[in-house]
Order: C-alpha cells, then sequence, then structure tokens
C-alpha cells in the first residue's frame, strides 16, 4: 500500500513538497522547515515550527508519528515532551522499546491554537515535510499514534479500533496504528485506550526483536 496523496493540494503544499523533496538530508530539512508559513493560521500563533526527534547515530530503529505539538512542544521545540509524552516515555519502557532508538514526529509541525484537531488542509500543506522525513530516516516501522496520524498513512476512511493490532505495509514499512497517549490520560490508567496503546507498543516490540 502507497501512502496516500493529501487531500487539497492547494500552491502551499505543493510548494513544501518540493522545497522538502530537495532537502539533502535531516539537517537541511529542519533548517527549511523552520521558517515555514504555509498555514497562515498556525504561523502566527505558535512559537516554533517542532520538526522532530531523531537518534544521534544512524538510521531509526522504528519513528512515532503522532498529530501535532501541544503547549510543552511548542515552548521547548521538541515532539512528546509534555503530560503526553511522560506516558508515553513509561509506556515506551514497560513495552520494551528504547525511546532514543525512535524517530519521534508528527503529522503537523506546528501547534494548533487551542490544540485543535488539525484541519484537512493543514494536514496536507505540511504532508510534505513529514513524507520527506520518512524518506530520509528509513525507518522500518512506523507507530501511528492518534486518529490524525493513522489516516495519513492508512487513507480518511480508517477507523482506528478496527486497524490496530496489525501491521499495515506501506511504502515498504509495517506501520502500525494504535491510540495517542492523550486518549490513554483522558480516560485513566484503568481506560481502554491506555491498555491499547501498551499493548500494540509491546507488539512492536516483538515484531522488532
Amino acid at each position: 500500500m502507497a501512502v496516500p496523496r493529501p487531500p487539497f493540494l492547494d500552491a502551499a503544499a505543493e510548494e513544501v513538497a518540493r522545497i522538502a523533496a530537495a532537502a539533502p538530508d535531516w539537517a537541511a530539512l529542519a533548517a527549511a522547515a523552520r521558517p515555514c508559513v504555509a498555514c497562515p493560521e498556525l504561523a502566527a500563533s505558535r512559537q516554533q515550527v517542532v520538526v522532530g526527534d531523531v537518534p544521534a547515530p544512524g538510521r531509526a530503529r522504528f519513528a512515532l508519528v503522532g498529530e501535532a505539538p501541544g503547549a510543552t512542544e511548542d515552548a521547548t521545540g521538541r515532539p512528546f515532551v509534555g503530560r503526553s509524552g511522560a506516558l508515553l516515555d513509561q509506556l515506551l519502557a514497560e513495552a520494551g522499546l528504547d525511546r532514543a532508538q525512535a524517530a519521534v514526529l508528527n503529522v503537523v509541525k506546528c501547534r494548533p491554537p487551542g490544540n485543535r484537531t488539525p484541519k484537512t488542509p493543514e494536514v496536507a500543506r505540511c504532508s510534505g515535510w513529514l513524507r520527506r522525513q520518512l524518506e530520509l530516516l528509513d525507518p522500518p516501522v512506523v507507530v501511528a499514534l492518534g486518529l490524525s496520524s493513522a489516516t495519513w498513512f492508512l487513507g480518511p476512511r480508517t477507523v482506528l479500533a478496527q486497524a490496530r493490532g496489525r501491521a499495515h505495509e506501506v511504502d515498504g514499512r509495517a506501520v502500525w496504528v494504535t491510540y495517542h497517549p492523550s486518549a490513554a490520560i483522558r480516560f485513566g490508567p484503568n481506560g481502554a485506550p491506555r491498555a491499547g496503546l501498551l499493548a500494540d507498543l509491546t507488539a512492536v516490540a516483538a515484531s522488532l526483536a
């Protein structure tokens, strides 16, 4: 299965895709992404573009792809460092995965106002950055955290509860979709999203063993 072409590709989305595709390495891509103003509302309200974290040496063992930065991420410039990130780190450790070996990315690189869900045109305009990140990093396994990330990889009709629990082949790599840590926080420590997220991360760890 190929990554679906994002809908509503306007001129800004095409320009982002062109700039991203021309970046020869991660440093060049990050430098090109940080001043991005393709989404005027996001550019006006953000503190900074959260490009993502990558392992220092070599290829990422796996990639974690979330929805968009939150307030702490926007302030620090790093993904998954707030409450959701703390829970994600805990569950990764419980599952036997090392975050230091992962690329940590988001579908949208700027915080939406009020932490709202990214709009479809915003996802489309930001897609060029994520697509090039995956090309450069070439992780064999991707964990899509939450519905926005799941639909980026598997298409707009994706139902998270039906798609999770198994790997989907997308562009030659295994994509696992699961709950976002924020859902696990929202439903509490005994809720289904937390248990499902841990189960899925454990299955990912087994697949990498």
